[in-house]
């Protein structure tokens, strides 16, 4: 068993496309149509063109959707995390392009982490192992 697709919850594909790729520097690796407005829009990172990929997940106005992701924003608890290789030059770069975080860089032990908002309603980790 291996894990080939993940998702995060959006409440707009083309804002979310933007920020992901634009902002954070995934790749768009599919866009498929779905009938009506609905697509099956992922992303991956660039040095992993053929690993795991992320779904924009439209789901972020469900009732139940809706609630877990304010829960998680007022808990502070991030939706899901990415590795960095140096996270103060991701986020150094990140802050530069205007994006809003909630956590600077904190040492945690064998990881580096910091939290920044995804422009769709989630908190985002960015992790360096420093430890390990």
């Amino acid at each position: 068993m291996k894990i080939t697709l993940t998702s995060v919850s959006i409440d707009d594909y083309d804002k979310a496309l933007k920020f992901y790729t634009e902002v954070l520097g995934f790749v768009q690796k599919r866009d498929i149509p779905l009938g009506g407005d609905a697509r099956w829009i992922t992303v991956v990172s660039p040095e992993e063109p053929n690993g795991t990929e992320l779904l924009l997940e439209p789901n972020a106005e469900y009732p139940a959707m809706k609630a877990l992701k304010e829960s998680l924003v007022r808990d502070g608890v991030p939706f899901t995390m990415f590795q960095v290789d140096d996270i103060q030059k991701e986020y150094d770069r990140l802050k530069k392009l205007g994006v809003v975080f909630t956590m600077e860089p904190t040492n945690m032990g064998p990881t580096t982490v910091a939290i920044l908002e995804d422009t769709c309603g989630n908190l985002i980790q960015i992790y360096q192992m420093t430890g390990v």
